[in-house]
């Protein structure tokens, strides 16, 4: 049996659209594996009754046939499925390194980028690797045509995740098909302030660069209380806040020394809304992880 531990992750961090993901180091899920003649799939933990277990519609089953690796997959779920934080990347990740070892396949963390976005495509719908990346590298990650760039920095993070559930599919809907110029430059000069940020350690600039009037706005009309819960987070000592991946989480960068602080405004300002919530008070992460 091999077991691997994989991170939630946050892609977008609201500037960098499909192409920017941050490992965070809780919550996580565990993949356990072991050889069989086909894939069978075993589910528990947050949400599980709404997953999958079938081979075909689960992303770790995806993740088995592209390594051409059946097995026996159990996989414990610390990640809510539909909660913005890469439910489904944690468990395609972890599966991929898991299945990977199991089998001595021989594949680089790099080269099972591509190989784990297939298992979200089972998910989402398409194959994208802002969330696989930081599940299997760790740091923060830019995910282009032609690779990964990563590099991990040091940040105090809240992931604040509230009562509600947004899909993938919902949330891809809202997206604008169209951007005037103006919000374009915007966008570019926020991604690469928080990019600079990010190599720095510096919060006020990655908060800063979070700032997104493109995809952000549309997503977070989709979730009770976020404006309410920005600012309050913001009063209470964050640089920036914005939606983590499709929703509904709201993720925060902090201050050192504000992470409680932050934490607690933004779970007392859904729950002036009527949302109950859960707040992750966490950092940058490292990937997939194996077990001995």
């Amino acid at each position: 049996m091999v077991t691997v531990r994989a991170p939630a992750t946050s892609a977008n961090l609201g500037s960098g659209f499909d192409t920017f993901g941050l490992a965070l180091d809780r919550p996580a899920d565990v993949v356990r594996v072991s050889k069989a003649e086909r894939t069978t799939i075993e589910v528990t933990g947050a949400g599980a009754r709404y997953i999958p277990e079938d081979p075909k519609r689960n992303t770790v089953g995806a993740v088995a046939e592209a390594l051409d690796a059946p097995a026996h997959i159990h996989i414990d779920k610390g990640v809510r499925p539909a909660s913005g934080l890469g439910s489904s990347a944690a468990s395609a990740a972890a599966a991929a390194v898991a299945l990977d070892e199991l089998y001595d396949r021989g594949h680089t963390r790099e080269e099972l980028v591509p190989i784990a976005a297939e298992g979200e495509a089972a998910a989402s719908g398409d194959a994208h690797a802002d969330n696989v990346a930081p599940a299997l590298l760790g740091g923060f990650t830019v995910v282009t045509d032609d690779g990964v760039t990563r590099v991990s920095p040091d940040l105090s993070l809240v992931a604040c995740l509230p009562d509600i559930v947004v899909s993938t599919r919902d949330a891809r809907k809202v997206v604008p098909e169209s951007a005037s110029m103006a919000d374009l430059v915007e966008t570019v000069g926020n991604a690469s302030t928080l990019a600079v940020g990010m190599c720095r350690d510096d919060p006020t600039l990655v908060g800063r660069g979070m700032d997104d009037p493109l995809v952000t706005p549309a997503r977070a009309d989709l979730i009770t209380g976020s404006g309410t819960v920005r600012e309050a987070a913001l009063d209470a000592g964050a640089t920036g806040v914005t939606v983590s991946g499709a929703g509904p989480t709201m993720l925060a960068v902090c201050r050192p020394g504000t992470r409680r602080s932050v934490a607690a405004a933004m779970v007392d300002a859904f729950d002036e809304v009527g949302v109950d919530a859960t707040a992750f008070q966490t950092g940058v992460g490292d990937g997939a992880t194996l077990y001995d």
